[in-house]
């Protein structure tokens, strides 16, 4: 897969290490379709607004669903400096 944008330093909450190690998932597939632009679970409008946002150099949102069934967002900033993989209700 093609990337599209840098990931800048890679960050991840306790809640979404905690899911992902639970999950057993290798959260590096979740970070390849996220810079290659697989979006995930996000709605029509949230992908448009991530199309605009390569673009533009806007924040970036994927929402992927583990394995054990857990939602985790990934985003990445604006300016491409950092990338977070976090759970919904740690944003």
């Amino acid at each position: 897969m093609k990337s599209l944008f840098t990931l800048g330093q890679l960050v991840a909450t306790p809640g979404a290490l905690a899911a992902i190690g639970v999950s057993g998932d290798d959260p590096s597939t979740y970070l390849v379709r996220h810079q290659s632009g697989d979006w995930g679970d996000v709605d029509a409008e949230d992908a448009r607004e991530n199309e605009l946002s390569l673009t533009h150099g806007w924040r970036l949102l994927s929402a992927y669903t583990l394995q054990s069934g857990t939602k985790i967002w990934v985003i990445t900033e604006a300016d491409r400096s950092s990338t977070c993989v976090l759970l919904p209700e740690e944003y």
